[in-house]
């Protein structure tokens, strides 16, 4: 009998295949017995009528177990009550590899057992949902890139340079080089490849070594960064909505089932279509304090400031001109008002807050050597990146989307720690 992935099986219809995949469960009567499979592209359930198998094969029915690996061949029909529409009678099964007191039982476990045993937790439903979704989500970012004449430039992973703050870096000894640091983002290097190609993306983990417990936070966490040459402040956003609007499109295009076994609600996204609200930051600041908040013009928006700003839009939400000092050195003063510079956060709704940063660079040479010096940083670590402000300067702007937050949105979940396999956090190192 010819193997066959479950999610062929509508090719099959009538014809004896072979199945091979895991138990999800099982159940008997005494006369006919049932077990539901899975082999990673789909659920089957298999039916064993006793009187119409061997001794043998009913005997290996009655000693399989959760998660036992096998093989099973029968007949496959159609029936729109069976898990995927399709069923398979069985003539005979083997066991490929036996499951003795699988930990991970049908009955509430709580969340820190989960993680601990990730490793085995990874095959329920609720996991494989979100696991395909952030496969859906990371296709379709080459996809729009591609389709739009972007070229995917890879960033270095060990770096020399601060991208971010200084206080949140993981760090090595390198050679005889010194110091080398986990990259907290590819912007500075996908700025260079920008002067090459015009538009480049890179997509790849970085690294943050804040001490942060929060339900939006790794310390490994992918991030997608794109850089377009000649684009400002406003074109940037512009790109960022189409981008995450392509992003939401697709996974409620072809992610249905998924979301459907994660109960979501997909109403919040079908609403996710360019243009998307823009509020400046001191508007923002301006409304908070309506609100009753103490936050005061000058502070960084914290996660509940970011929630109560979203929580009135119907659509993502962009907050835009942050003041300078709370920001990093390479984004742009805002010639309009010097204290802030032309960024911008993009902040979901339902309570997620920021998914996307971007900004405008600085282009000026002498500016960003002073914004350099001036957040105590070794100049002569970023020589090459300075350099790009002599040998052709040019206006240039890039985001980061944070992937994990975005499949945590899109898939409706509260922690950020299910959309990636093995999360990386400050109390989290096994499995």
């Amino acid at each position: 009998m010819p193997f066959v992935d479950i999610r062929d099986l509508g090719r099959h219809v009538g014809q004896g295949v072979t199945v091979r995949g895991w138990v999800v469960t099982t159940r008997s009567s005494g006369k006919i017995a049932f077990a539901v499979i899975r082999d990673g592209s789909g659920y089957l359930q298999s039916v064993l009528p006793k009187n119409e198998v061997s001794e043998e094969t009913w005997t290996r029915f009655q000693t399989l177990t959760q998660e036992a690996c096998l093989s099973v061949t029968g007949l496959v029909r159609e029936d729109q009550r069976a898990p995927g529409g399709f069923e398979l009678t069985a003539s005979s099964l083997e066991v490929l590899g036996p499951s003795v007191d699988y930990p991970i039982t049908p009955k509430e476990h709580g969340t820190s057992f989960l993680f601990e045993h990730r490793h085995l937790w990874l095959r329920s439903r609720r996991q494989v949902a979100i696991a395909r979704i952030r496969h859906e989500v990371c296709q379709a970012i080459h996809d729009f890139f591609n389709e739009r004449g972007f070229v995917h430039v890879d960033s270095p992973i060990l770096s020399g340079a601060i991208g971010e703050e200084a206080g949140n870096l993981f760090s090595t000894e390198y050679f005889d080089l010194g110091k080398a640091y986990l990259a907290q983002t590819g912007q500075l290097y996908i700025e260079a490849a920008a002067a090459a190609h015009g538009k480049v993306y890179c997509f790849g983990p970085t690294f943050r070594a804040e001490k942060s417990k929060t339900r939006r936070h790794l310390t490994e966490f992918w991030m997608c960064e794109p850089e377009v040459a000649f684009a400002d402040s406003n074109e940037n956003m512009r790109l960022q909505e189409a981008f995450l609007s392509y992003l939401v499109g697709r996974a409620l295009d072809r992610r249905k089932e998924e979301l459907k076994e994660l109960e979501r609600d997909t109403t919040p996204l079908e609403q996710v279509t360019p243009p998307f609200p823009r509020m400046s930051y001191s508007d923002a600041i301006a409304q908070l304090q309506a609100g009753g908040s103490d936050i005061q013009w000058g502070r960084d928006l914290g996660a509940d400031d970011e929630t109560e700003l979203a929580k009135q839009q119907q659509k993502p939400l962009f907050v835009f001109n942050y003041p300078k000092e709370v920001k990093a050195f390479y984004m742009k003063e805002n010639p309009d008002d010097l204290r802030t510079v032309l960024n911008n956060d993009c902040l979901a709704p339902e309570g997620y807050g920021e998914i996307i940063g971007g900004s405008q660079r600085e282009d000026d040479h002498d500016r960003l050597l002073a914004r350099i010096l001036g957040q105590g940083l070794d100049p002569a670590t970023y020589g090459w990146y300075l350099d790009l402000r002599k040998y052709g300067t040019f206006v240039h702007s890039g985001f980061g989307l944070g992937l994990e937050r975005t499949v945590a949105w899109i898939c409706g979940i509260s922690h950020i720690r299910e959309a990636i396999a093995f999360p990386r956090q400050i109390h989290r190192l096994y499995p």
